[in-house]
Parts: C-alpha cells; sequence; structure tokens
C-alpha cells in the first residue's frame, strides 16, 4: 500500500510526534501529583531520562506508548503495512533500548515501572492506575526504611530479651505499611 501522504507532508506529521509531556504521561503526573506524590521531570543523568523520577523513593516510572514500544497484546501495538522491514527493525530497537535502560536503573538501584498508554485511556482507569502504582512506590519504599533501620536494633534487643518471633517487623512501623 502506498503512503497517501507526500514526504513532506509524512515528515510534517511525523515531527509532531512528542516524546515529552505526551497527554497519558501529563494525565498520570496529574492523578500521582494529586495523591500527594512529588517527583521530577525527565532526569537528564539517569539512562534513559525516564518520564517520572521519584527520589524519595528511590524509584522511576516510564510512560510507553503501545505502539512505538510494542505493548504485547495491545490493539494499538499494530505494524504499519508500508515499509514494513523499517518499522519492524526500528521497533525491535525501542525494545531492546527499553529493555537495556531499564536493566542499568535497576543495577544502580532503581525501582522500575512502566505505564503504558492504553492504562491511561480514561479517568477512571487513569486514577486506579495512579492510585495502584503510588501504593506500591510507598509500600515498598516503608517497607525497605522499617527493615533497614529498625528492624536490625529491635530484633537485637528482642533477642536479648529472650523474645521469640524476632524477625517481626515492629508495631510502630505497621501503621505505614497499610
Amino acid at each position: 500500500m502506498a503512503d497517501f501522504l507526500s514526504p513532506a507532508e509524512r515528515s510534517a506529521r511525523m515531527a509532531r510526534i512528542r516524546s515529552n509531556d505526551t497527554s497519558p504521561e501529563v494525565t498520570l503526573r496529574r492523578a500521582l501529583h494529586r495523591l500527594g506524590l512529588r517527583y521530577v521531570l525527565h532526569k537528564k543523568d539517569l539512562p534513559g531520562k525516564p518520564d517520572l523520577v521519584f527520589p524519595k523513593h528511590r524509584t522511576v516510572v516510564f510512560v510507553h506508548g503501545c505502539f512505538w514500544h510494542r505493548h504485547k497484546g495491545c490493539k494499538v501495538a499494530s505494524t504499519p503495512k508500508s515499509n514494513t522491514q523499517f518499522w519492524t527493525d526500528k521497533f525491535d530497537r525501542n525494545v531492546a533500548r527499553d529493555a537495556r535502560v531499564q536493566d542499568e536503573l535497576q543495577v544502580q538501584g532503581w525501582r522500575v515501572f512502566v505505564v503504558w498508554e492504553c492504562d491511561l485511556q480514561s479517568k477512571a482507569r487513569t486514577n486506579l492506575k495512579a492510585e495502584t502504582l503510588a501504593a506500591v512506590i510507598r509500600r515498598e519504599s516503608d517497607i525497605e526504611q522499617v527493615t533497614s533501620k529498625d528492624y536490625p536494633r529491635r530484633a537485637a534487643v528482642q533477642k536479648q530479651k529472650g523474645r521469640r518471633h524476632a524477625r517481626r517487623i515492629p508495631s510502630s512501623a505497621s501503621a505505614n505499611i497499610k
């Protein structure tokens, strides 16, 4: 199938595709901000310049477009019928880069989350995804703080007193986990 646009029109259309501040990204940012999470945008010193960086929680979030990043099982992730080999190669490079960037971030100690464009199609789905993501970001970092700061000291105190169940998370910290 031939392209119905001239090369100049196709170039102009492709130039309008944004990489930052896309509508799915902005809607997720607003929902997370409403839930009290604060973030940094597109931190250039991190691999892949993640869309959202939560330094306090040592977490990054990528908002991926289903078409460009090949969301498996999503109907938006179709392959164009013209110039198929070019598009297949491009999508393969995108997926390989995404995997490499996520691995680099995890090696540096960052937790990586990917939110897909199709998960943010409606306001209700966006809010649900934001609430779930916020809970996971907060919960895991709270558990890490509890286990790294309170657990060893309390476990040692309980062991000295001869108490059983020294591995239990301290009760003062359990209110933060809920």
